[in-house]
């Protein structure tokens, strides 16, 4: 139960203060009807429990599961099976991220169903799953992580061509959201599981899992924008009526997400028992173990899930819309700033990654200035988005193609392990709180500006929160190497 408790005060650090905030300006600029504040404060209590119960479940199940696979996909020595185990795996570890599912509901809701939540679910995945074989190939093969990042970058930006601007939006929003609390310990372990086959060269291939998956789930959703029938997409929050019960959505929600959340973890269950059986044969005490972690992720999932979609991204859409109705336009931004360096410093996700960094690196790369660059880089992102929804004329290209093509051209002249490190934080930074609150609370400025579209502009904060670590860490990389240089730390190679 010590994991358990670690959880749950990572979790804490991670919802808590975001209550604080919507309990300071409850109090002060966006006050929310009784029943409201009740649903929020009930949700945040959801969301703290069902995201522990998750996080212990997938250290010690889905985690677990993701080494082992890693570990018998070197021992095959065949790359035809690597790559087609890596599109397996890929594919249903997104299939089953919570970020994921949170963020193909949001699109489904505002745009009134046109954009079915699966069809998103489904074109990330597919995205996903064939990157993800492309990144273990590129391990087995001992290829640099930054031609294949040069290159895949180079294809979405053809594609973002030939797509409109609100798929472009959805689109990097997919890639920050589906490199979540589910796939992120998964990538991680499936990474250093495969770059072990590479002893002395696995420090470099143990990261750059998580961001190849990223870009796969933006070239999934664009694909499917130009193969799918045209449709005229306008966007707009629905309304949610008056609140008179605090109890009736939660009753409601429960039942559907338990549903869901069976579908989604079924493959991957069934294919831990298909390989326990034919590969990994482990000890009844450690099989035992893993189903157990299985059914944690199971219980909190739905825990976290039911919190959010009943009472977290609704009052986060009101105070949004709240903050921007009352004419200042600097408040949005100001807020907008604040809630980005607060989520960044508390995400669950980030502590995974710094861990992973020092242990990988044996402390020469520091996770405090990892957290520093991070918070830096999201509050920016996060302010920049605002400005981009009361700025008329203002589009996502006009920030995100600047910022990837100044992150590819860092991938040449940072150190490899800072690259794959900083792609994977892309995924991590834009966690949990990201996919519910901070792009709940996006939707609602975009509501309340004139001029502005829910579709067009709420959309996009999670990518643009997903891009800064990109240029922030890569930035750090860079400082490390010139010291390196200059003698005054232990020399990289780049």
């Amino acid at each position: 139960m010590a994991i358990l408790a670690t959880k749950l005060k990572e979790v804490l650090y991670s919802v808590l203060p975001i209550t604080f905030i919507v309990l300071v300006l409850h109090f002060t600029v966006a006050p929310l009807e009784g029943p409201m504040l009740w649903k929020f404060l009930l949700g945040a209590a959801f969301v703290i429990a069902g995201l522990s119960i998750f996080l212990f479940g997938a250290e010690i199940g889905v985690g677990q599961v993701g080494t082992l696979l890693g570990s018998a996909l070197t021992k095959t020595n065949k790359a035809w099976i690597v790559a087609a185990s890596g599109f397996g795996l890929g594919f249903l570890i997104s299939v089953a991220e919570p970020d994921l599912h949170i963020l193909a509901g949001q699109v489904e809701s505002v745009t009134s169903g046109v954009v079915s939540r699966w069809a998103i679910v489904i074109a990330v995945s597919l995205g996903i799953g064939v990157l993800i074989a492309f990144g273990l190939l590129r391990i087995v093969y001992n290829r640099l992580l930054r031609n294949l990042f040069a290159v895949v970058y180079a294809i979405i930006l053809v594609l973002g061509l030939f797509s409109t601007s609100e798929f472009v939006a959805i689109a990097f929003d997919a890639s920050g959201a589906t490199t979540g609390a589910m796939t992120v310990p998964f990538l991680l372990a499936l990474g250093l599981g495969v770059a072990a086959l590479k002893g002395s060269a696995s420090e470099e291939d143990s990261f750059g899992l998580s961001g190849v998956a990223s870009a796969g789930a933006i070239v999934g959703v664009l694909l499917m924008s130009l193969l799918s029938p045209p449709a005229t997409l306008q966007g707009s929050l629905p309304s949610g009526g008056e609140v008179t019960s605090i109890f009736a959505s939660y009753a409601h929600e429960l039942p559907v997400v338990a549903y869901e959340v069976f579908l989604a973890l079924s493959p991957l269950v069934a294919l831990f028992l298909v390989f326990q059986a034919r590969s990994f044969k482990l000890t009844r005490r450690a099989f035992a173990r893993i189903i157990k972690g299985l059914g944690y992720t199971f219980f909190g999932l739905v825990l976290f899930l039911t919190g959010v979609n009943a009472g977290f991204m609704e009052v986060g859409s009101v105070v949004g819309h709240s903050v921007a109705s009352l004419g200042n336009k600097w408040l949005p931004i100001v807020v907008g700033f604040i809630l980005g360096m607060v989520v960044i410093l508390a995400e669950p996700a980030v502590h995974v990654l710094n861990r992973q960094a020092e242990d990988v690196t044996s402390g020469y790369v520091r996770g405090n200035l990892i957290v520093i660059a991070l918070s830096l880089g999201v509050a920016l992102a996060v302010a920049l988005s605002m400005v981009r929804i009361m700025v008329p004329g203002l589009q996502l290209w006009h920030f995100l193609l600047p910022g990837y093509v100044i992150s590819i051209a860092l991938t040449f002249f940072v150190p490899n392990l800072f690259v794959g490190i900083a792609f994977d934080a892309g995924g991590v930074a834009s966690g949990p709180m990201t996919a519910t609150f901070i792009l709940a609370f996006a939707q609602g400025v975009a509501e309340a500006t004139p001029g502005a579209d829910v579709l067009r502009d709420g959309f996009g904060i999670i990518a643009m929160v997903a891009m800064a670590p990109l240029i922030a860490l890569q930035i750090l990389g860079f400082i490390y190497k010139i010291k390196s240089a200059k003698g005054g730390m232990k020399s990289v190679d780049s």
